[in-house]
C-alpha cells in the first residue's frame, strides 16, 4: 500500500535513491532496460560500455531480459567489457558452483559478447599469484575507462561482493575470508556448509565505489531488514552497503517484499500524513500497541498524537472508539474451527458455517512444509470430519543426506534375500564414493531419496489422521534438477496442480506464503497454485473456495496480516512435535539452513508461540501457541 508521500519518506529516512516496484521481474526489466540503453548509446557513437556483474539468484532475471533484447531486438555487446565482482577460492571454472559457469549459463553463452572481453576473477590461481593478479585485476579496469555500470546485490550481514563485515571503504579487489553466514547461505548450492570453500576473490569496496553508476538490488522479505539498516542505517564498516551512501549515483532498486522494513512502508505515519482505511488503521493500532506496551484498550490519545497518528484520533477517535474497533477485528481471526463451525454464528468468523464438512487442499512445497507450519490446523481439520487433502509439491529429494541413504539400503538389504538389493547398496555405496564434492546424485541415488522422503510423509500423514488416498505426490518438473538451482516453471507444472484442484474441487486451499525460503522452492510453489487459480477463476467451484496462505520456517506473518489465528494447546502443540518428527532424514541437523541451523521443530515451535504471546500483549486471550494465516482474495 503506498501513498503520494513516498518522496517525503525518502528524503527525510532514506539516505540512497531507492525505487519499489511490485515484483522482481517487473524490478528486473526496468534495470536491464536502462543497462540496454546505455549499450545502444555507446554502441551509436563507437565506444564501449563496461560492465560491473553480480551472480546469486537476484540478478537472474536481469540477464535474462538483456538475453531477450539481444535475440529479439538486435541488443549488441560487441562492444561492451565485463568485469565480474568475485569468485569463489579455490574454485574450478567448470564447477556446478563456480561464478565462470554461471555467467556463462546465465547471459554469455546466449549472446554476442567478445570472450577477451570477459573478466571474472581466477579460482584456480596458486595462493602465491593471487595479490598479483588482484592488482593486474584493477589495472585492467582502469584501462578499460573505469566501470559505467555495477550492478550488486546484497547479502543478508550486509555484504557487497563478498566485502564481508568489517570490509573498509577505500579497499580494492583482494583475497578474503567468506562469513560464517554467507557460507551457510551458500550451502544449498555446495551441497553442504562442509563443502562451501572458505575464501572468495573479490572486488573491494573502494573499487565498486568508483563505478559512475551502481545499482543495487533485492528481492524478498528476507533481505528487508538489511535493506533497511543498509538505507536508512548510519554508514559502517559492520554493514559494507552502507558505504553506497557516500556515492552520488547510486540507486536501490527493490521489490515490495524487500523495501518491507523501509519507514515509508512499515510505518507511514511517521513519514507525514496518509490515508486511513481499516488495513492500515489495524497495521497501525498493532504496532503502537507493541511499541508502547500497551493492550490495545489501554492505548490512549497521547500514545497516539505522540507516535505520527494523530489523524486517526482525529478522524476516527477518540483512541478508545479506534481501539475497540481494532480490537474486535483481532478479535475476530481468532478460531478453533478453521474449516468453519456448524450450526454457529459465522458473521464475525474467518471461515464460513457451510457447506460442513468442507473439502480442503492443502499444498506443501516440501514433504514436511505442511506439518511445519500448519501441523495443529491440519490435525483440527482432521479431527473436525472435514475431508482434507495434501499433496506435496517437490520430491525433496536433495535435503536427503548420501548417508542417511545408505542406511536405509543397508536396512533393505540386510533384511532381504534378494540379489537386487544387496546389489542395490553396493552400488549406491560406490556412487557416494565415487562422488566429488558438488556432483550431483545418481538417477538411483535421487529415487532412493524420493521414497525416503515419501514414506516419511505417509507416516506423518497417518499420524495426523489424513487417509492414504488423500496423499497426493506431484513430482513436480521444475525441481527435479538433482541440484539447488531449478527450472523455469512450465505449463506441465501448472497442469499438475490444475488436475488436482479440479478432481477436488476444494472449499478451502491451503498454500505456503513463506516466500522468505532462502532457496526459492516456497516462491516457485506459489507462483504455480496462484497461476492454477487465475486459469481456474471461471469454474463453478471456485466461487466457494477460500485460499488460505501460511508461513512457517523462515518468515512470520505479521500480527496486522492475519485473518485466521488457530491456537493450539501444549498438548497439540506437542501432537504437531511428533508429526515433524516422522520426517527422520530431515531430523537432527537440516542440510540446507540458509539462516536457520535449529531443527525444523525448534521454529516452528517458537514461531507459533511467538504468535500466541504477541496476542496476549495486544490483549487478547492467552494461548500456549497460534498458527496464523492469511486470506488470499482471488
Amino acid at each position: 500500500m503506498s501513498d503520494n508521500f513516498d518522496h517525503i519518506g525518502q528524503k527525510i529516512f532514506e539516505k540512497i535513491e531507492t525505487s519499489i516496484l511490485e515484483n522482481a521481474s517487473e524490478a528486473s526489466k526496468l534495470v536491464a532496460s536502462e543497462i540496454a540503453g546505455l549499450i545502444r548509446a555507446r554502441n551509436q557513437i563507437g565506444q564501449n560500455t563496461v560492465l560491473g556483474l553480480a551472480t546469486g539468484s537476484t540478478p537472474i532475471q536481469v540477464y535474462g531480459e538483456l538475453v531477450r533484447m539481444h535475440k529479439e531486438e538486435g541488443l549488441s555487446f560487441k562492444r561492451v567489457i565485463t568485469f565480474n565482482l568475485d569468485e569463489y577460492y579455490p574454485i574450478r571454472p567448470e564447477e556446478l558452483q563456480s561464478y565462470v559457469r554461471f555467467m556463462n549459463e546465465y547471459l554469455f553463452n546466449h549472446i554476442d559478447i567478445k570472450r577477451e572481453n570477459v573478466h571474472i576473477p581466477d579460482g584456480t590461481l596458486d595462493r602465491q599469484e593471487v595479490y598479483k593478479y588482484c592488482q593486474d585485476y584493477e589495472r585492467k579496469i582502469d584501462e578499460a575507462g573505469g566501470l559505467d555500470v555495477q550492478v550488486l546485490g546484497i547479502g543478508r550481514t550486509g555484504h557487497i561482493g563478498f566485502n564481508e563485515p568489517g570490509s573498509l571503504e577505500k579497499t580494492r579487489t583482494r583475497l578474503v575470508t567468506l562469513d560464517e553466514l554467507t557460507r551457510s547461505d551458500a550451502a544449498a548450492s555446495f551441497f553442504g556448509e562442509e563443502h562451501v570453500p572458505r575464501r572468495a576473490i573479490t572486488m573491494g569496496v573502494g573499487t565498486i565505489l568508483k563505478a559512475k553508476k551502481i545499482y543495487l538490488m533485492a528481492w524478498g522479505e528476507a533481505k528487508a531488514p538489511i535493506i533497511r539498516r543498509s538505507v536508512e542505517g548510519d554508514i559502517s564498516a559492520q554493514v559494507p552497503a552502507t558505504f553506497l551512501q557516500k556515492h552520488e549515483n547510486t540507486k536501490v532498486i527493490l521489490d515490495e517484499a524487500a523495501a518491507s522494513e523501509l519507514t515509508r512502508r512499515k510505518t507511514p505515519w511517521l513519514v507525514g500524513p496518509c490515508s486511513w482505511d481499516d488495513e492500515r488503521i489495524r497495521k497501525a493500532v498493532t504496532w503502537l500497541s507493541l511499541e508502547v506496551g500497551k493492550p490495545i484498550l489501554k492505548l490512549t490519545d497521547e500514545h497516539y498524537n505522540q507516535h505520527g497518528m494523530s489523524d486517526v484520533v482525529t478522524d476516527h477517535g477518540p483512541a478508545y472508539n479506534v481501539n475497540i474497533r481494532v480490537f474486535n477485528q483481532v478479535q475476530h481471526t481468532i478460531t478453533g474451527w478453521p474449516g468453519g463451525k456448524p450450526n454457529a454464528d459465522d458473521s464475525n468468523r474467518p471461515e464460513r458455517e457451510k457447506p460442513f464438512p468442507k473439502r480442503v487442499l492443502i499444498f506443501s512445497p516440501h514433504p514436511d512444509d505442511d506439518v511445519i507450519s500448519m501441523g495443529g490446523t491440519l490435525m483440527r481439520l482432521a479431527e473436525h470430519g472435514h475431508e482434507v487433502h495434501v499433496a506435496y509439491q517437490t520430491t525433496g529429494n536433495i535435503s536427503v543426506y548420501d548417508n542417511e541413504a545408505l542406511r536405509y539400503a543397508d536396512f533393505l538389504s540386510q533384511y532381504s534375500s534378494g540379489k537386487n538389493e544387496k546389489n542395490l547398496f553396493k552400488n549406491l555405496l560406490k556412487s557416494v564414493e565415487e562422488k566429488k564434492p558438488g556432483d550431483t546424485d545418481s538417477e538411483m541415488m535421487l529415487e532412493i531419496k524420493t521414497k525416503i522422503r515419501q514414506a516419511e510423509a505417509r507416516a506423518a500423514c497417518r499420524y495426523s489422521g489424513i487417509p492414504e488416498e488423500n496423499i497426493h505426490f506431484l513430482k513436480m518438473p521444475f525441481y527435479e534438477t538433482g541440484r539447488a538451482k531449478k527450472n523455469p516453471l512450465s505449463s506441465e507444472d501448472i497442469t499438475l496442480i490444475k488436475d488436482l484442484m479440479k478432481s477436488v474441487k476444494p472449499h478451502q486451499v491451503y498454500a505456503a506464503g513463506d516466500l522468505s525460503d532462502p532457496h526459492g522452492t516456497h516462491r516457485i510453489c506459489w507462483d504455480s497454485i496462484r497461476t492454477a487459480l487465475d486459469e481456474l477463476k471461471g469454474e463453478e467451484w471456485m466461487k466457494e473456495c477460500y485460499v488460505w496462505l501460511y508461513k512457517g520456517v523462515w518468515q512470520g506473518w505479521d500480527i496486522s496480516e492475519i485473518d485466521m489465528a488457530v491456537p493450539l494447546s501444549p498438548d497439540e502443540r506437542m501432537k504437531k512435535r511428533k508429526a515433524i518428527f516422522k520426517h527422520a532424514s530431515q531430523k537432527d541437523q537440516p542440510k540446507y539452513p540458509g539462516s536457520e541451523s535449529r531443527e525444523f521443530w525448534m521454529i516452528a515451535d517458537e514461531r507459533t508461540m511467538k504468535t500466541a504471546k504477541l496476542y496476549d500483549q495486544l490483549g487478547l486471550a492467552e494461548y500456549d501457541s497460534i498458527e496464523g494465516f492469511t486470506r488470499y482474495k482471488l
